[in-house]
Protein backbone atom coordinates (compact mmCIF):
# COMPACT_ATOMS: atom_id res chain seq x y z
CA UNK A 1 0.00 0.00 0.00
CA UNK A 2 1.27 3.39 -0.65
CA UNK A 3 2.24 5.96 2.19
CA UNK A 4 1.06 8.76 -0.09
CA UNK A 5 -2.45 7.21 -0.93
CA UNK A 6 -2.33 6.46 2.78
CA UNK A 7 -2.13 10.01 3.55
CA UNK A 8 -4.74 10.84 1.10
CA UNK A 9 -7.43 8.59 2.30
CA UNK A 10 -6.44 10.06 6.10
CA UNK A 11 -6.99 13.33 4.73
CA UNK A 12 -10.78 12.45 3.91
CA UNK A 13 -11.44 10.97 7.64
CA UNK A 14 -13.67 12.53 10.40
CA UNK A 15 -14.49 11.49 13.58
CA UNK A 16 -18.62 11.53 14.73
CA UNK A 17 -20.06 11.13 18.17
CA UNK A 18 -22.98 8.84 18.16
CA UNK A 19 -24.58 8.15 21.48
CA UNK A 20 -21.41 7.04 23.60
CA UNK A 21 -19.24 5.93 20.86
CA UNK A 22 -17.30 7.39 18.26
CA UNK A 23 -16.83 6.60 15.00
CA UNK A 24 -14.23 7.03 12.49
CA UNK A 25 -15.35 7.78 9.08
CA UNK A 26 -14.14 8.17 5.84
CA UNK A 27 -15.55 10.93 3.27
CA UNK A 28 -16.11 9.01 -0.08
CA UNK A 29 -14.53 9.81 -3.26
CA UNK A 30 -16.93 11.14 -6.19
CA UNK A 31 -16.40 7.95 -7.77
CA UNK A 32 -17.47 5.83 -5.04
CA UNK A 33 -20.19 7.91 -4.83
CA UNK A 34 -21.55 7.40 -7.87
CA UNK A 35 -21.37 3.52 -7.35
CA UNK A 36 -23.50 3.91 -4.42
CA UNK A 37 -25.87 6.44 -6.65
CA UNK A 38 -26.56 2.98 -8.76
CA UNK A 39 -27.22 0.65 -5.92
CA UNK A 40 -28.33 2.80 -3.12
CA UNK A 41 -27.73 0.12 -1.00
CA UNK A 42 -27.16 1.62 2.90
CA UNK A 43 -24.77 -1.16 3.74
CA UNK A 44 -22.15 0.21 0.78
CA UNK A 45 -22.05 3.41 2.61
CA UNK A 46 -20.97 1.54 6.15
CA UNK A 47 -17.76 0.74 4.74
CA UNK A 48 -16.85 4.18 5.26
CA UNK A 49 -16.64 3.28 8.55
CA UNK A 50 -12.92 2.89 8.93
CA UNK A 51 -12.40 3.09 12.97
CA UNK A 52 -14.56 3.44 16.36
CA UNK A 53 -13.85 4.45 19.86
CA UNK A 54 -15.46 3.71 23.08
CA UNK A 55 -16.86 0.17 21.69
CA UNK A 56 -16.32 -2.70 24.04
CA UNK A 57 -17.17 -6.35 23.02
CA UNK A 58 -19.70 -6.29 25.36
CA UNK A 59 -21.85 -3.25 23.63
CA UNK A 60 -21.06 -5.66 20.67
CA UNK A 61 -21.57 -8.88 22.21
CA UNK A 62 -24.17 -9.99 25.59
CA UNK A 63 -21.79 -11.10 27.79
CA UNK A 64 -18.78 -9.82 26.07
CA UNK A 65 -15.69 -8.49 27.77
CA UNK A 66 -15.60 -5.20 28.88
CA UNK A 67 -12.28 -4.02 27.28
CA UNK A 68 -12.14 -2.03 24.50
CA UNK A 69 -13.35 -3.87 21.38
CA UNK A 70 -10.25 -3.52 18.41
CA UNK A 71 -11.58 -2.00 15.57
CA UNK A 72 -12.76 -4.82 12.92
CA UNK A 73 -14.51 -4.04 9.65
CA UNK A 74 -17.04 -6.98 9.34
CA UNK A 75 -17.98 -6.86 12.95
CA UNK A 76 -18.55 -3.19 12.45
CA UNK A 77 -20.91 -4.05 9.57
CA UNK A 78 -23.12 -7.02 11.38
CA UNK A 79 -22.85 -4.50 14.29
CA UNK A 80 -24.39 -1.78 12.75
CA UNK A 81 -26.82 -3.56 10.43
CA UNK A 82 -29.08 -4.27 13.58
CA UNK A 83 -28.16 -1.22 15.33
CA UNK A 84 -30.55 1.90 13.73
CA UNK A 85 -30.07 4.07 16.62
CA UNK A 86 -26.44 3.97 15.27
CA UNK A 87 -26.47 3.24 11.62
CA UNK A 88 -28.45 6.14 10.44
CA UNK A 89 -26.55 8.67 12.13
CA UNK A 90 -23.43 7.07 11.41
CA UNK A 91 -24.81 6.64 7.39
CA UNK A 92 -26.29 10.84 7.57
CA UNK A 93 -22.46 11.93 8.42
CA UNK A 94 -20.98 9.79 5.64
CA UNK A 95 -23.96 11.46 3.64
CA UNK A 96 -23.04 15.06 5.13
CA UNK A 97 -19.29 14.77 4.52
CA UNK A 98 -19.63 14.04 0.57
CA UNK A 99 -21.77 16.91 0.20
CA UNK A 100 -19.86 19.39 2.89
CA UNK A 101 -16.81 18.34 0.25
CA UNK A 102 -18.47 19.09 -3.00
CA UNK A 103 -19.98 22.59 -1.96
CA UNK A 104 -16.18 23.41 -0.93
CA UNK A 105 -15.31 22.21 -4.15
CA UNK A 106 -18.17 24.18 -6.03
CA UNK A 107 -17.10 27.28 -3.87
CA UNK A 108 -13.88 27.42 -4.82
CA UNK A 109 -14.91 27.37 -8.24
CA UNK A 110 -16.65 30.09 -7.93
CA UNK A 111 -13.75 32.25 -6.83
Amino acid sequence: MSALAEKIRRARESRVPVGDFFFVIRRPTEIEMIDFSKSRNTVDLIRFVVGWEKVKELDLIPGGDGHPAPFDAEACLEWLKDRSDLLVPVVNAVIEAYQAHQASLEAAAKN
